[in-house]
């Protein structure tokens, strides 16, 4: 096949465009990679208040002591609640990560075919190289 100058254009223009589509996809993966450091960090500060509380032993009367279970229950509700959350988030982050690949790979792809392409326009542009003159006359004068 004949490189074209237009294609190659067009294959520049595309490169530019998956280039712009895997920031939008770094951008995604950061931001749930973010996400999912805060709710972990959420769950491990909650479970451990969870734990502090529960092992409280400076209660008054029964009444303290049981709402001071209630608490450390709901605390560890809430701990729950966030390691659910956190582990869909770890979901999504591992999918942004994988959308971020193929966008790479999508990029790498189109950047090697205009590569290609520019490469084929050069060796067409290029002079041949012309042999050197035929003799005049045999091999013995």
């Amino acid at each position: 096949m004949k490189a074209d100058p237009k294609r190659l254009v067009r294959l520049q223009r595309l490169e530019k465009v998956r280039a712009i589509a895997k920031q939008a996809a770094a951008s995604a993966a950061a931001e749930a990679e973010g996400t999912l450091a805060q709710l972990e960090a959420l769950a491990a500060r909650t479970g451990s208040m969870a734990e502090g509380y529960a092992g409280r032993l400076d209660a008054r009367d029964g009444l303290a002591l049981r709402e001071i279970g209630r608490f450390a229950d709901g605390l560890r509700g809430i701990s729950t609640s966030t390691l659910a959350d956190a582990e869909r988030a770890r979901t999504i982050a591992d999918a942004r990560q994988i959308e971020l690949a193929k966008a790479e790979r999508r990029r790498a792809a189109v950047e090697e075919r205009a590569a290609r392409e520019a490469l084929g326009l050069s060796t067409q542009a290029q002079v041949p190289v012309l042999g050197g003159r035929k003799g005049i006359g045999t091999k013995l004068d």
